[in-house]
């Protein structure tokens, strides 16, 4: 008869351990109370700011921990290492550090601020490898190196001494807290942080409720509590990169399934409005997995008031070169952008009518472009209007009929609509 082995769980004695060994190298992040998010929410909102450490998320914690453990016949052959981006930035300053050899494996599509981090941190102890779309496929390429040339592999999340590194997140916050802790919003990839953070509050704060927070896009967290064991996502949504994984881990399910108080998805476009409110408002630079928290707060408003709640920042490794895209992800969502393809009646001053009568007072023409040349009445074109108002659409679209300028509504269709966005 086989036997069940044991279901891990952090220990108290390893966290505090792990403490220790991340003293000289960890900052101490702020617990910060945020004036607007509290008014907005009638309740104390704090923010733990993961995102002001030296490699601009917590995945040092994890990192430096796992790295710091490892034995000389360990390290002997150097360590190997998949992510994201963040975890190879903690794991890339750890190498440095301690003076190890590592090679670290990201998705080819890393925003480049991330890979340029990496390789500040690492100096001359890293080798960086690209391959894949996703950290699935830069996963598998790591484990391959690492089974073939016996070099340690330091995993991103499902690894005891990453998930206790991760859990001294949830220590600082119970020391820096002033009152109890109604709720705790936690970001979601792999599951390491959540893990560590809900193992904390189980042991010294058992009444906080602690909700996981993942993207839309890659739930892969929610469906498999939904289906009870560890499912594999066929397809997800990269955007969210810092926690956009097809399959969490096991020992983070098994730990997340028994911690958690709730698990939670919102869409990319929500994130997107939370990032760009957070740089125009509190000058504040979150990544799209480190806004997972705030925009999760939205679902929860009447639960929270006159509550004390912590949303942790996990990072702020955003790139700037992505802004656009930020940006039209969140008017898409706030309904406030929307792409049409107008038939233009093929007469002088056609499109003066439609600038002049058709769109409103504040409609913005903010993409334009004629699908094909035409010998036809009617001559296409494919345009994106910026509303001021979402309640101006309904009247926009009447008008576009009424002058028999409306051809066909974009948003819902995303097999046309992903060739624009």
């Amino acid at each position: 008869m086989e036997v069940q082995k044991e279901t891990y769980f952090p220990k108290l004695t390893a966290i505090q351990q792990a403490a220790t060994t991340l003293k000289e190298v960890v900052a101490v992040t702020p617990l910060q109370e945020n004036f607007n998010l509290s008014r907005q929410f009638n309740a104390n909102i704090f923010l733990k700011r993961e995102d002001l450490q030296q490699v601009r998320s917590y995945k040092i914690r994890g990192a430096y921990n796992k790295i710091s453990s490892l034995t000389e016949e360990e390290l002997v052959n150097g360590i190997v290492c998949a992510s994201a981006g963040n975890h190879a930035q903690g794991v890339a300053l750890a190498c440095r550090k301690k003076e190890i050899y590592g090679t670290i494996y990201m998705p080819a599509p890393t925003p480049k601020q991330k890979v340029e981090q990496v390789k500040m941190f690492g100096g001359d102890f890293v080798d960086i490898r690209l391959i894949g779309d996703t950290f699935d496929d830069a996963y598998k390429a790591a484990k391959l190196l690492s089974d073939s040339l016996q070099k340690t592999f330091v995993h991103p999340f499902d690894d005891e001494k990453i998930i206790e590194g991760q859990a001294t997140v949830g220590m600082e916050v119970l020391e820096q807290a002033q009152q109890p802790i109604d709720y705790v919003f936690v970001p979601v990839g792999g599951g390491g942080l959540a893990s560590g953070l809900s193992s904390v509050f189980k042991l010294l704060s058992p009444k906080t409720k602690i909700i996981g927070v993942e993207p839309a896009g890659a739930p892969s967290m929610k469906k498999s509590l939904e289906e009870n064991k560890n499912v594999v996502l066929e397809n997800i949504d990269k955007f969210v990169d810092g926690a956009a994984v097809q399959q969490v881990g096991e020992l983070t399910y098994k730990i997340c399934r028994e911690n958690l108080s709730d698990m939670i998805t919102v869409p990319e476009g929500k994130v997107c409005q939370t990032i760009l409110e957070m740089y125009n408002k509190e000058a504040i630079v979150v990544e799209p997995a480190g806004a997972l928290t705030i925009s999760a707060l939205d679902f929860y408003k009447e639960e929270l008031e006159d509550k004390n709640v912590v949303c942790v920042i996990s990072g702020s490794n955003n790139d700037i070169t992505r802004t656009a895209e930020i940006k039209e992800r969140a008017l898409l969502y706030s309904k406030l952008k929307h792409y049409f393809i107008i038939r233009f009646p093929q007469r002088a001053g056609a499109l003066k009518e439609f600038v002049a009568e058709v769109l409103g007072e504040n409609d913005d023409i903010t993409f334009f472009e004629y699908s094909k040349k035409t010998n036809r009445e009617n001559g296409p074109a494919v345009v994106g209007i910026e509303l001021e108002k979402k309640e101006d659409l309904q009247p926009l679209i009447h008008r576009m009929k009424q002058r028999n300028f409306y051809g066909e509504y974009l948003n819902d269709k995303p097999n046309l609509f992903e060739f624009l966005v």
